[in-house]
């Protein structure tokens, strides 16, 4: 077990606000907790992040997490600068120096006449350089023309981290100086709103609930692939690479002593760290799917959970047209662009004015013109007065409020009508339904049909989402035939390859039809390299179980990356879990039912992992039973279902053989583990083939 629950690592910025759009060279934040990684989230500015940041360690704390938090940038400068600023050899008196001296808005900041300050406090040619502003600062040269250090350029841990860059460059390509200056004085306030439960390793022992440390991602991680920004691919990976050290590693790397200057994670210690791969995240573990010591039936609930643990998204990133993003899976939180409506208007057609409006009868006069949708008044309108609107139109200025024209008598120069009128009545606010800068959808969502109106009038023209999840499908036994072909009394046409590329198809997924395979281990292990190189997750059927001829499970055995879950399900046989060629293998059971059964229930939420999307629990329903049953404990059970007049039927055979009994059904009632005696009117769970996706 890792030395921490919880890691959190930040790219920061020395930048201005970076608006609401994921850009580059912004600050980025991931958190990798009990074996879950997250998506890169967009932190405009550093108060939004600060805030975050805050809000996050609050909600570990209060779990009893153990964190480890990491940041891109020097924690201290090198030795002696400390002392020749503040007095004192402590990174903390520096600290609390700058945080008192620098001030920081959304859009300004004073970054560079503190830099200034500090070098006029020596013979004003450094050690700061790098003037990133169009007025000069006298004291802070931009380039290092005729410029001076008496300290050294580079800490010692610079020295051993080839390629790092120096803290003294506050502009310019590879400046790191700029984020220090920003950066100190955020930890300082985190050390003093968490103290007494947080340490800042290495000036102070990191075993506390909270350890701040020092990172360089280039450590850890190889750069990004073309469609992804730099700084969110760096913390998803440190993030990762961190949380996937054995616990002894990780407090070796950490038993490091650096009082003044600091230290990064890591350096001395490049051997043991694995980086990232260039065009995907890391291939699953091979012991992924392994079972908890001792369990031999998991229940499905255990067995689920265990899913959600242990996989996470393979896909690519890439960046469409909203108009193309239909059914695509979303990876990053998706910002609306303006506001709805942008500007208050009209709700209907009417005359407008400036509101409230007692009881009684009132008369005001028409000025000339009218507001439309698309063509706005250009004038004002005085109090007092009215002027003709349209539904959809921007409210002029001078106009609050508006009437129905159904209760106005109106000639060309005067409008009639009665009170009350509330201030505001028949009119929209500017934003009242989505503000600039809102979170219109957070990632892992699935693209609706309703949501291309949103992203739409929120102004946004293109998302990043993910690629297809690529699912291969294969059948495997000797007794299979293609439909509609030749085929003996001994054989079988294969039902459940047509039924899953179908299935997959409706998940939004692109499927790809490996065909079917003999009960052959050369030919079914070609058909599985094949499968590999074409997908991103396969699906077999047949073959999953322990018997002579489940060839799947044997082979996957052989590879060393196969776990034979015994699940306390009906229908189903054990689901083979497994790794070929480093793809994720799901071992379906050969029968139809049992197949589309465990498709439904395991691998549907596993696929969306996979493919990025939110975890999906299906919705399920309360409804009468139009059946009786009884049920013995041990196991949860699925019956072929169907609504019929407001109640639930169940299809009279519960045998696995009754194929006709999946098309007679529009859903599944589950049944829960324990036993249970069903009479009819009682309630029971109805699950709706819709809700999972088919």
């Amino acid at each position: 077990m890792t030395p921490f629950d919880t890691f959190i690592m930040v790219d920061w910025s020395g930048g201005n606000d970076r608006g609401p759009r994921p850009v580059k060279d912004a600050i980025w934040a991931c958190v990798a907790s009990n074996g879950q990684i997250g998506e890169p989230i967009y932190l405009r500015n550093r108060g939004v992040a600060e805030a975050w940041i805050n809000d996050t360690l609050d909600a570990a704390l209060a779990e009893e997490q153990r964190v480890c938090i990491g940041f891109d940038f020097p924690f201290g400068y090198p030795i002696g600068f400390a002392n020749a600023v503040t007095g004192q050899a402590d990174p903390f008196a520096l600290w609390r120096w700058l945080e008192t001296r620098i001030e920081d808005s959304k859009n300004r900041n004073n970054r560079f006449d503190v830099a200034a300050e500090i070098n006029a406090r020596f013979d004003g040619r450094g050690p700061f350089w790098g003037n990133g502003l169009k007025r000069d600062i006298e004291g802070l040269p931009r380039n290092k023309l005729d410029y001076n250090n008496i300290f050294p350029d580079r800490r010692v841990v610079e020295e051993q981290a080839k390629g790092s860059f120096t803290c003294w460059q506050l502009a310019g390509a590879g400046a790191v100086g700029s984020q220090v200056l920003m950066g100190l004085p955020v930890l300082e306030r985190l050390r003093r709103r968490f103290s007494g439960d947080i340490a800042v390793w290495p000036f102070e022992k990191w075993e506390a609930p909270i350890a701040i440390v020092e990172i360089w991602p280039s450590l850890f991680v190889v750069p990004p692939p073309d469609e992804m920004i730099k700084d969110a691919w760096q913390v998803q990976g440190v993030a990762r690479a961190l949380q996937a050290l054995e616990p002894e590693v990780l407090a070796n790397m950490l038993n490091v002593i650096a009082p003044e200057e600091g230290w990064i994670v890591g350096v001395g210690h490049e051997g043991m760290l694995q980086k990232d791969t260039v065009l995907a995240p890391p291939p699953l573990r091979n012991d992924c799917f392994a079972l908890p010591a001792g369990v031999n039936w998991a229940p499905v609930d255990e067995a689920l959970t265990l899913l959600q643990s242990r996989l996470f998204p393979v896909t690519p990133v890439e960046t469409l047209p909203v108009k193309n993003a239909l059914g695509r899976i979303l990876a990053n939180p998706v910002l609306a662009g303006r506001a709805n409506p942008p500007l208050p208007n009209s709700a209907v057609d009417g005359y407008g004015f400036a509101g409230n409006v007692p009881a009684g009868a009132h008369r005001r006069p028409l000025i000339k013109g009218r507001a439309a949708a698309g063509v706005p008044f250009s004038g004002s309108v005085p109090e007092g007065s009215a002027v003709r609107v349209l539904t959809g139109a921007a409210l002029p200025k001078g106009v609050d409020t508006v009437i129905l024209e159904e209760d106005v008598t109106a000639t060309k120069d005067i409008i009639a009508f009665n009170g009350p009128l509330k201030k505001g009545a028949n009119a929209r606010r500017a934003g009242e339904d989505i503000e600039a800068g809102d979170v219109l959808f957070d990632a892992g969502r699935m693209v609706l049909p309703a949501d291309m109106a949103l992203l739409s009038i929120s102004g946004v023209s293109d998302v990043q989402v993910r690629s297809k999840l690529r699912v291969a499908v294969l059948s495997t036994g000797d007794e299979l035939v293609e439909a509609g072909g030749a085929a003996s009394n001994s054989q079988i046409y294969d039902a459940n390859r047509p039924m899953l590329l179908s299935m997959i198809a409706r998940f939004g997924y692109d499927s790809i039809d490996m065909g079917r395979v003999v009960d052959d281990r050369v030919a079914l292990s070609d058909r599985l390299d094949m499968a590999a190189d074409q997908a991103d997750v396969i699906l077999t059927s047949g073959g999953a179980s322990a018997g002579d001829e489940d060839h799947v499970s044997a082979l996957l055995e052989q590879a060393g990356a196969m776990a034979l879950w015994r699940i306390a399900l009906k229908p189903g046989r054990p689901l083979a879990l497994g790794f070929w060629g480093g793809k994720p293998v799901f071992g379906l059971p050969g029968n139809p039912v049992a197949a589309m059964v465990c498709t439904l229930i395991f691998a549907r939420p596993a696929m969306g992992l996979l493919a990025g999307e939110d975890w999906r629990d299906p919705q399920g329903f309360d409804v009468p039973a139009d059946f009786e049953k009884s049920k013995k404990p041990g196991r949860r059970e699925y019956l072929r279902a169907r609504i019929r007049d407001g109640k639930v039927q169940v299809f009279a055979s519960e045998g696995s053989g009754r194929i006709s009994g999946l098309s007679w059904a529009d859903g599944l009632v589950e049944l829960e583990d324990g036993a249970c005696v069903i009479k009819k009117g009682d309630m029971v769970r109805y699950i709706p083939y819709a809700s999972f996706g088919i």
